[in-house]
């Protein structure tokens, strides 16, 4: 079955497979990029990488309007389930659990994952996911790092990974993390939304499909990939 992935700026994403719609990273309000407001948004599983404000965004608001559950670390899960009564779903790095839009194993990221109010959150985390034989790699804010060769001997469909640097990986390090992941297409993410991450998407498309395997695909906010 196909699955659609739309891109609503930064890193927030919006997957439909054919009975559910799952968000990555809900970072609506506040983003100036973002194609839609949160109010409109419906979802039946919400994925959080980890707990920073343009990540976690509003997760807990759209589950509680929609009934979604909340799949992030332990730490999240926790600190979500003492503030309100969403539905959640703990995981942790390298552990996997068959929801049923697909199996969902959380990834290593490299980076911080401190709560709004400062309290812990855990350790941040990227997603690989499974929807019946389409695989797809959502890496989180993370730097470079080699285990990303291991995801890609899974065989990955499509990565979303961060360009935008400073925060993240920039061109150069995401340009070899798809050596490492080796994804059918990659698509570009957590850049240009404020200028300290402002990047030239165009010049790393053309890196990318010179330089390695895969296509490269560019999605402005609004828009869909097809798997």
């Amino acid at each position: 079955m196909p699955v659609d992935i739309i891109w609503h700026g930064h890193s927030t994403f919006e997957m439909r497979t054919d009975n559910y719609t799952v968000l990555i990273d809900p970072f609506f309000t506040g983003n100036p990029l973002a194609s839609i407001a949160a109010n409109l948004v419906l979802a039946d599983y919400i994925l959080v990488t980890h707990g920073h404000g343009d990540h976690i965004g509003d997760a807990v608001e759209i589950a509680a309007r929609t009934g979604a559950t909340i799949i992030a670390n332990f730490e999240i899960c926790n600190w979500i389930a003492a503030k309100s009564k969403v539905k959640v779903h703990p995981q942790h790095i390298g552990g996997g659990f068959n929801h049923p839009f697909g199996y969902v194993k959380m990834t290593i990221a490299h980076h911080g994952s401190a709560l709004p109010d400062g309290s812990y959150g855990g350790n941040p985390g990227g997603y690989l996911i499974t929807v019946g034989k389409i695989k797809i790699y959502f890496a989180g804010d993370t730097g470079l790092f080699l285990s990303m060769q291991l995801y890609g001997d899974e065989g990955i469909d499509a990565a979303f990974l961060p360009i935008g640097d400073n925060f993240t990986m920039g061109p150069d390090d995401a340009l070899r993390a798809v050596h490492l992941l080796r994804p059918r297409v990659v698509v570009p993410i957590h850049f240009g939304t404020w200028p300290v991450i402002n990047q030239s998407v165009d010049e790393w498309k053309k890196r990318v499909e010179s330089e390695t395997g895969s296509a490269c695909n560019i999605l402005k906010p609004g828009q869909k990939i097809t798997i």
